[in-house]
């Protein structure tokens, strides 16, 4: 063997001993002391010697997460993660990888999530605050997972009701994910998340995230989060935390006083079944009411926290509030464009499938932390940087890092990647244009395949 083992972790820190502050190196921003952290805090440090250690086995997940197109076996061949075999070999069996990851489980990947996610997207949010103001937000989304068993049982999915007037059932196709998350709106990075079973409220899993929310901050939500038990106890505890959301068309509130053009203070009755089940819920709260509407939409009206007219201006609520569709933006990145519109998490069991979740959601912030970088470097705002042409552009370079880092390829490889710099770089956003929501492609006339519960077995009499 070479004394210099180009493993994937060592190629890396290799490159980046080359590496002036410009080039972009996906993974230097991920501390590998948090990774054994992590590790011994959830007790799956390895102990024993294995071709494949606990380490590693948290590089193979980041790389699932980032090498969609690849088998498993081939993502850890590519990155050379399985130490070299009595014969010398780097090959690794299928089910090796497989009982790597039972060991290591899904609670390490999630201690790493949660402890990077929260570094980068506060001090993120931090570095471009709105009147004092980190500016966040929270919404949920769903995601199809393999459609096995043990899935189906513990995520469930989606019930459309009786049939053509039978008595079945129609079940969605796949066992369905529901997930929450809350995104730092102007880098899209992820602080915090959560996801577990379809028929769990969505305000539910968001009611979770309130404690990953900071001080002195406004969180930009949907309008089905518009209740006294989700939005009280956000504003209600920790100092200074804010919320701004649409009303519903049943919204009631009694008017206080007016503030200016389309602007009052208004207050809320909290209800009785509400303080019935959290007893811990105020007979009322204040909230403040904007009204406005934009050229070819209908008039609309927000709500928030934010109550001093003086300190948040109403003008600059009503911009504001539009940056809440970042968090829809950053979603459609994970599913469309990460997961290639498979929107499909490939493993078969519920701990398998959060592990390699929370890879997927730690893949995502070290491609946005990177262009974030990158956007600082050309002067612009992380929303102008294409995620597309990140993400491919990255995982080439980490699949480079792993295999033929050395000193001599090093400056050719720079001058090329400053040269494709430019190609990152979105045209301005233009607020003026408008675009209705419509479904672009027809549906499949083809008849649906309707789950059922497969076996080798043959029914017996």
């Amino acid at each position: 063997m070479k004394d210099f083992d180009e493993t994937l972790t060592e190629a890396l820190e290799f490159t980046a001993a080359f590496t002036p502050e410009a080039f972009p190196n996906l993974v230097k921003h991920l501390d590998p002391a948090w990774v054994e952290e992590g590790l011994l805090a959830t007790g799956t440090a390895t102990i024993r010697r294995r071709r494949l250690p606990a380490d590693r086995t948290v590089w193979l997940v980041l790389g699932m997460a980032l090498l969609r197109d690849l088998p498993i076996t081939e993502v850890a061949r590519q990155l050379e993660l399985a130490l070299p075999g009595v014969d010398g070999s780097l090959t690794v069996a299928s089910s090796a990888l497989t009982q790597a990851r039972t060991r290591l489980g899904a609670e390490p990947i999630e201690w790493l999530f949660l402890r990077s996610g929260e570094e980068w997207a506060n001090a993120s949010a931090d570095r471009d605050r709105w009147q004092g103001l980190a500016l966040y937000a929270v919404d949920g989304t769903t995601l199809r997972v393999a459609d096995s068993a043990e899935n189906r049982a513990f995520f469930g999915g989606h019930d459309s009701g009786p049939h053509k007037g039978g008595r079945d059932h129609r079940t969605s196709g796949y066992p369905i994910m529901r997930a929450v998350a809350l995104m730092a709106v102007r880098s899209h990075l992820l602080a915090a998340a959560t996801f577990g079973p379809y028929a769990v409220d969505e305000r539910k899993y968001a009611r979770s995230l309130w404690g990953s929310v900071p001080d002195r901050s406004l969180v930009l939500v949907d309008r089905n989060y518009l209740q006294a038990d989700v939005l009280v106890p956000l504003m209600t505890t920790g100092s200074e935390r804010h919320w701004m959301t649409r009303a519903k068309s049943t919204t009631k509130f009694r008017s206080i006083r007016r503030l200016g053009p389309g602007d009052e203070l208004v207050e809320f009755t909290v209800s009785s079944e509400a303080r019935q089940k959290d007893p811990s819920l105020p007979t009322h709260f204040d909230a403040r009411a904007i009204r406005y509407q934009r050229k070819g939409f209908r008039p609309q009206l927000l709500l928030t926290s934010l109550v001093d007219d003086k300190r948040y201006p109403a003008a600059e609520l009503r911009a504001l509030y539009h940056e809440r569709w970042e968090i829809e933006l950053g979603f459609g990145e994970i599913k469309t464009d990460m997961l290639e519109r498979l929107e499909t998490i490939r493993s078969k069991r519920p701990t398998a499938v959060a592990q390699e979740m929370w890879g997927v959601l730690i893949a995502y912030n070290l491609v946005r932390l990177e262009m974030e970088r990158i956007a600082a470097e050309l002067k612009v705002a992380p929303t102008r940087i294409s995620f597309v042409a990140a993400l491919r552009f990255f995982v080439e370079q980490w699949l480079w890092a792993s295999q033929t880092a050395t000193p001599g390829a090093i400056p050719q490889r720079l001058s090329t990647m400053r040269d494709r710099l430019r190609m990152f770089l979105l045209p301005p956003r233009r607020p003026e244009r408008t675009f209705p929501r419509a479904v672009k492609i027809k549906m499949s006339n083809y008849a649906r395949k309707v789950p059922v519960h497969s076996s080798s077995k043959k029914s017996r009499k």
